[in-house]
């Protein structure tokens, strides 16, 4: 019986250690079946497990699938699913994706267009492999050669690819700034915006195909989305400063003033502890696979990255707001998880109980010293209790006095209130994201959440004065919801925006410079009663002089830095890496939105300047937004636009 047993237990032993050993290793790259390009973040999954990656930048991969054999699943939004099986001879595996944008889109010019397309018509359905349409040489004329590639149906004039009759996203209306002469507005004044909504919640709709609401796009978020290579801070403040000007792409008589902000590095072996509340709206409208369920992976993401001395809280909140787990340490991995794991949506949304009952929950368990933040992860559909946006930008702006910070995560699409999320951002110490996929989840949370989580300066705010010996007209680019009165600038009364530890703040202006007929400048009369010329400034050959002004954490007193820059304008190919790639998003960003500024730009030239100018792109993220601009190439033209 002994010997039974021994040698059934050899028996097992052996067949375990065959079993663990017993794993394919398959590595590769995936590429754009039409270009050869690399796809980044394609996810892959092995079938039927929970094996999975993402490919990198340079679209490689690599993957170990357990068994003899299996079938690897290759996912992309805008590209058709890819299966693949593999076993031991499949140690390399090249994979080329197919895009499922309509071969109709796939042209370089207006004139290759050869067709008429109806007001009436859009794509319903779209699911087209590019390898099996036609030439994208070849001409196509009328009605029947559009049916040839999808399914038509009638529907409103301005439907684009894709109508959704059920949605309603909302965004709040932005005016965008406008050209202003520096003898009568001498100061531009803002509080600086690190959020970076505005393009991760872009890139969501321009990959599912769809046409970006003009409102959508808050320019200034789609250049602070990208870090920026600027020197490190030295001396006493927390973070350095870097000016450049050079030729603007879109018009070469007009100047582009680029201002870069790089907040310090810290140790974050050596940081005080974290108090961190999640308050997750669990209602109805919650229920979808892009909101609840991506939600519960990212803060679980999150979970896995502090340390012992920190401590969570989860407070839930639907119908009312109640509290899911206690201010538990954050090496208490499994009981945090649990409680994350058990969370389900159902009921209407009270919003503003579920905040007040957070910042409670922060307020008892408040660490001095320490890190306090409420971390909100909403779809905005706030809609029992305290529900206005002036009600709860009231309430953020009451609590943000007791030391506690706020930041936003967004979800989801289809009833999703960017504007309310916005204006709440804009309540002072908060930080807004907007999650659409998973590695957005990664890039929010693993990357670039203990950045978030230590706050270096606050209420830092920027003036800008130009030299109107210089300077004919200016236009600060974007930050329209972040402007700021001259007088706001020196009173420390005035909450502005926070930096955190490793963050960098990028700004363009465009000026018109003196001597440059413009139609910009153009529409005002001279003045009668007051003379405009300059003769009695100060000479100087500045352009402008930038005036900083922050506050440390935890004071109430701000300090001030001020920085000029000469007329010492370059050739745009002359300047910086990061110079061209702000330059390129910022050209992306006009276009998208239709902005009257736009004047000479183009698609090509954004992708032009984003190509030359993508540095050392560690995680991928310039290879996406060209890729970007190269799927909107292909999909936005005029004709169907309008």
């Amino acid at each position: 019986m002994k010997k039974l047993i021994a040698m059934t237990t050899i028996a097992l032993i052996c067949g375990f250690t065959v079993n663990l050993k017993t794993v394919i290793a398959v590595s590769g790259v995936v590429l754009d079946n039409s270009n050869n390009q690399p796809l980044v973040n394609v996810n892959i999954a092995v079938k039927g497990t929970d094996v999975g990656t993402t490919t990198g930048k340079d679209g490689k991969y690599s993957i170990n699938i357990p068994g003899n054999e299996g079938v690897l699943i290759f996912n992309l939004l805008n590209y058709k699913e890819h299966q693949v099986p593999v076993n031991s001879e499949n140690g390399n595996l090249v994979v080329k994706m197919i895009s499922t944008i309509p071969q109709i889109l796939h042209h370089e010019t207006e004139e290759d267009l050869d067709f008429t397309f109806s007001e009436e018509m859009v794509i319903e359905s779209i699911e087209y492999e590019m390898a099996q349409t036609a030439p994208t040489n070849s001409k196509m004329s009328g009605k029947n050669s559009i049916r040839s590639l999808g399914r038509i149906h009638k529907s409103a004039p301005n439907d684009f690819l894709i109508s959704n009759p059920h949605n309603t996203d909302e965004y709040d209306v932005i005016h965008e700034n406008t050209f202003q002469d520096p003898l009568k507005s001498p100061l531009s004044t803002f509080s600086i915006d690190v959020d970076a909504a505005s393009y991760s919640n872009l890139r969501r709709v321009i990959n599912s195909g769809q046409k970006p609401q003009k409102d959508m796009i808050r320019i200034e978020e789609m250049i602070n989305y990208f870090s920026y290579d600027y020197p490190e801070p030295k001396g006493e403040h927390p973070f350095s400063i870097t000016t450049e000007v050079a030729q603007a792409p879109w018009n070469k008589n007009h100047q582009l003033v680029h201002i870069g902000l790089q907040g310090k590095k810290l140790d974050y072996e050596n940081t005080d502890p974290s108090n961190l509340v999640f308050l997750i709206d669990v209602s109805g409208s919650m229920s979808h696979l892009n909101k609840l369920p991506l939600l519960k992976s990212s803060l679980k993401m999150l979970v896995g990255e502090l340390s012992a001395k920190d401590k969570i809280a989860i407070v839930a909140y639907a119908g009312a707001a109640g509290l899911v787990l206690p201010p538990t340490p954050a090496s208490e991995n499994s009981t945090i998880i649990s409680a994350l794991d058990n969370l389900s949506s159902g009921g209407s949304t009270a919003g503003g109980q579920g905040i007040k009952l957070a910042y409670k929950i922060a307020e008892e368990a408040f660490i001095n010293n320490g890190n306090n933040r409420v971390i909100l992860a909403t779809d905005g559909d706030f809609n029992v209790g305290i529900s206005s946006t002036s009600e709860m930008i009231r309430l953020i702006e009451e609590k943000r006095k007791t030391g506690i910070y706020l930041t936003i995560t967004g979800f989801g699409m289809g009833n999703y209130k960017d504007g309310r999320m916005e204006q709440i951002s804009n309540a002072g110490n908060v930080n807004y994201y907007y999650i659409d996929n998973i590695n957005e989840a990664r890039k929010v949370f693993v990357n670039e959440m203990q950045a978030t989580l230590f706050t270096i300066a606050k209420d830092v705010k920027i003036q800008v004065e130009f030299n109107p010996e210089k300077v004919q007209a200016y236009r600060l680019i974007g930050y329209e919801n972040r402007m700021l009165n001259a007088e706001d600038f020196n009173n420390d009364k005035k909450d502005a925006g926070e930096l955190g530890t490793g963050h960098t703040v990028t700004a363009l202006y465009e000026l018109i410079p003196q001597g440059i007929e413009s139609e910009f400048t153009k529409h005002i009369d001279p003045l009668k009663y007051q003379n405009q010329t300059t003769s009695h400034h100060v000479k100087s050959s500045d352009l402008l002089t930038v005036k900083f002004r922050y506050k440390e954490p935890n004071s109430s007193i701000s300090k001030l830095i001020t920085n000029t820059l000469a007329d010492n304008t370059k050739d745009i190919n002359k300047s910086s890496d990061n110079f061209r790639f702000s330059a390129s998003i910022a050209v992306f960003g006009m276009l998208i939105r239709e902005s009257k500024f736009k004047q000479a730009s183009t698609y090509q030239g954004a992708l032009n300047l984003a190509l030359g100018a993508k540095g050392n792109d560690k995680e991928g993220y310039r290879q996406e937004f060209i890729n970007l601009i190269q799927n909107v190439k292909l999909m936005e033209r005029e004709r169907m636009y309008k």
